[in-house]
């Protein structure tokens, strides 16, 4: 898939204050910090349709952008930094939550995890909720090209590992870097089987 066109649409307190629920959505989340606002810039070409930050904990709505007129990017605040107070952690995961739960026209989830570290429990225990929410999801491994080559690799596997103790079977995975633009592909292509599988079968969310 090549994208022609990606146009933020609005930020949301609320995901009752989101867009109409007319066109099937992917959203993007993570710990914050975890290279969300980058891979996004690199997916759609544009350097800075996601404002990026070296301040983590930076997006704090709910960030709705258009892409070719057809389907919705959401990019949902990060979840787990520790320096912000515990209230807004709070409003943090209740907006999360309820987005999550409530967006009928979200098709799948993207869960971004940093390649370089060793699977963190936050993000396990997300995936967890996920999958005994009946979430569907795909987990995106990022900053893939900060490793020597093999260490993506072994961190993988190592999460794999670790999923498969209480999974059978593991969702998509895909391995990225935004600098580098390795994997942006493969997601692309998943969300373009998918958008025409919906077609196909004249899927509508806002009946």
């Amino acid at each position: 898939m090549v994208i022609k066109s990606a146009e933020f649409v609005k930020s949301s307190q609320k995901w009752q204050d989101c867009p109409e629920p007319a066109l099937p959505e992917y959203a993007f989340i993570g710990r914050s910090n975890v290279g969300k606002s980058s891979l996004i810039n690199a997916m759609t070409n544009h350097k800075d349709l996601a404002k990026t930050s070296q301040t983590p904990g930076k997006t704090q709505l709910i960030n709705h952008f258009l892409v070719d007129e057809s389907w919705f990017l959401t990019d949902l605040p990060g979840y787990g930094y520790a320096k912000v107070s515990k209230n807004m952690r709070k409003d943090f995961e209740k907006l999360i939550t309820n987005y999550i739960l409530n967006r009928q026209n979200l098709v799948n989830l993207f869960v971004l995890v940093d390649t370089r570290l060793s699977p963190q429990k936050i993000d396990l225990e997300f995936m967890q909720w996920c999958g005994e929410s009946s979430v569907p999801f795909s987990i995106v491994f990022t900053k893939a090209d900060k490793l020597k080559p093999g260490g993506a690799d072994r961190n993988v596997d190592a999460y794999k590992m670790e999923l498969l103790k209480t999974w059978e079977d593991l969702p998509e995975i895909y391995v990225t870097s935004a600098e580098k633009k390795t994997g942006t592909e493969q997601i692309l292509k998943f969300i373009q089987d998918t958008n025409q599988f919906l077609i196909k079968n004249k899927v509508r969310f806002d009946d």
